[in-house]
């Protein structure tokens, strides 16, 4: 089969634009090398107090340890919740399978500043029935976080069963297997792959919620969204560039190996 291999006009375009759209981060590097206490760009010499700060400064591990944590939490129970949901919907095939997820995929169309408003009356609520969870616990931020990410988890699990032949389901139902069996043995284990995205996806997004955050927070939930946008609106601290710097080189180097990865895989 032949291959289509762009001109030389359509790679230079697409240099053009993918330098375009690199500008906002590469400006960051210099940034984060600045001598200065302030975001600037640097005039004469470069320094690594910024990065360093990072690790001298406890408050940053602390609020990515944190960050780890409700990620993880959040991840798993909103990918427990969205495999429950689909899974339930796509056997059972209630008469009214619509409204029921368009209810679950209201977080998603609902303006985040009502969800924050809400959830920070749900978890201030919650507080007076225990404080392990509630406001301003890691726990309380794990659960609002879920609640944000589950509609997201439920569209990716709902297009891999789409996907998903129904006479395999039908074929063990009529061997005699129970409804466990079948979504433990047929159906997870073929839509495996979008299980795991959606974990993903809700780990992601969990990671860089800070609209809600801001909401549910106070002063010991403190992620490392939060932490960020408390530098820019107190202090101006560059640290945050060097953070971002870091971050930005961990996303480049996870999408490399993911390429690398890809290309060695033997196609069929």
């Amino acid at each position: 089969m032949p291959t289509y291999r762009p001109g030389p006009i359509s790679l230079i375009l697409a240099v053009l634009v993918a330098l375009f759209l690199l500008m906002p981060l590469l400006a960051v590097i210099p940034v984060s090398l600045t001598p200065s206490r302030m975001l600037t760009m640097p005039t004469g010499e470069l320094s690594l107090r910024h990065y360093r700060s990072l690790i001298e400064d406890p408050r940053w591990l602390d609020s990515i340890l944190l960050s780890l944590r409700i990620g993880v939490v959040s991840s798993a129970l909103s990918t427990v919740l969205a495999l429950t949901f689909s899974l339930g919907v796509w056997m059972f095939q209630p008469r009214f399978t619509a409204a029921l997820v368009g209810f679950v995929l209201l977080p998603m169309v609902v303006p985040p500043v009502v969800s924050a408003v809400t959830l920070y009356f749900l978890l201030t609520s919650a507080s007076g029935i225990s404080s392990f969870f509630g406001y301003d616990t890691w726990l309380g931020v794990a659960m609002a976080h879920s609640v944000m990410t589950v509609p997201f988890a439920t569209v990716l699990i709902l297009v891999s069963l789409s996907q998903l032949d129904r006479r395999i389901d039908l074929a063990a139902r009529g061997l005699g297997a129970s409804v466990w069996e079948r979504a433990t043995r047929i159906i997870i284990p073929n839509i495996k792959f979008g299980i795991v995205t959606a974990a993903l996806l809700s780990f992601v997004l969990s990671w860089e919620e800070v609209g809600v955050t801001l909401f549910i927070t106070s002063v010991n939930a403190i992620t490392l969204p939060r932490l960020m946008w408390m530098g820019l609106r107190d202090n101006i601290d560059p640290a945050i560039a060097a953070l971002s710097v870091i971050l930005i080189i961990i996303t480049v180097l996870v999408l490399a190996v993911r390429s690398v990865t890809t290309r060695r895989q033997p196609t069929p």
